[in-house]
């Protein structure tokens, strides 16, 4: 009697499932991917509120939608999975699943599902909510909006994997994640638009990470950015897609750290 064929689609279907059933016994996870990305668009509002938006073309809404996909995508997909890669690791989860038919890829992709599916649905919530409570019209370019959340969902996930290649303990996730988070936060217009930083400054910061993320969301909603403008984010966006793909196959640590 043969055994079952499997497909590359419905192993990694079965992975995500059990990586799921674990999500929701980890009460901590629940409270950094889940709760936290919600809460802190609405604390910042009296920050922004407080903001010289004038002359930037920006409101109070199309300041906090973008950042608050941008927080999502920084707690809910890449510090959460930080921690769940690790964790796998120490515990010789990823050991034992490399010794079945998954593959590699499988097997991360599997992991991060979970995550990457809670970030994307934080954000239509986002969506949603910024719209209805802070007046945020249409996205008058949605294609740009999908995209850029699509690449930030997959960015934040590759550069998880590369975080916790150089990361030992589920406790020091917290720690080795933290870098990125305040740059992106700080520098990647999450917080601040880019808009109201000096030009010299922004240029530079527009090389982070998540910038061109951020700035392909907000362009959707507002319109302002061309096809030939998107280029730019678009292409530095993928850059560092392919460069956190390169160091995962490079660097990514199968077994515990000793």
């Amino acid at each position: 009697m043969s055994g079952a064929v499997t497909t590359p689609a419905g192993r990694v279907a079965a992975l995500a499932r059990a990586e799921l059933t674990l999500f929701g016994r980890s009460k901590g996870m629940i409270v950094t991917a889940v709760f936290v990305p919600l809460v802190l668009p609405v604390s910042a509002r009296a920050v922004v509120e407080d903001m010289d938006l004038g002359g930037s073309g920006l409101s109070v809404g199309l300041v906090l939608l973008p950042g608050a996909i941008g927080f999502s995508m920084l707690f809910a997909v890449y510090s959460a999975l930080v921690g769940v890669f690790v964790g796998r690791r120490e515990e010789l989860v990823l050991k034992r699943l490399r010794t079945g038919e998954l593959r590699d890829r499988e097997i991360l992709a599997g992991a991060a599902l979970p995550a990457v599916a809670t970030g994307l649905v934080q954000c239509v919530i986002l969506a949603v909510g910024c719209s209805v409570l802070l007046d945020v019209a249409a996205p008058e370019a949605p294609q740009l909006a999908v995209v850029g959340v699509g690449l930030g969902l997959v960015l934040s996930a590759a550069l998880a994997a590369v975080t916790a290649s150089f990361t030992r303990t589920v406790e020091s996730s917290q720690v080795t994640s933290m870098p990125l988070v305040m740059v992106s936060m700080v520098g990647s217009g999450v917080a601040v638009p880019l808009e109201l930083m000096p030009d010299r400054v922004a240029s530079v910061l527009e090389l982070l990470p998540l910038t061109p993320v951020i700035t392909l969301v907000r362009g959707g909603w507002t319109g302002e950015l061309s096809a030939y403008e998107a280029v730019g984010p678009l292409m530095t966006a993928l850059a560092w897609t392919l460069l956190a793909v390169f160091a995962v196959r490079r660097w990514f640590r199968w077994e515990p750290r000793r």
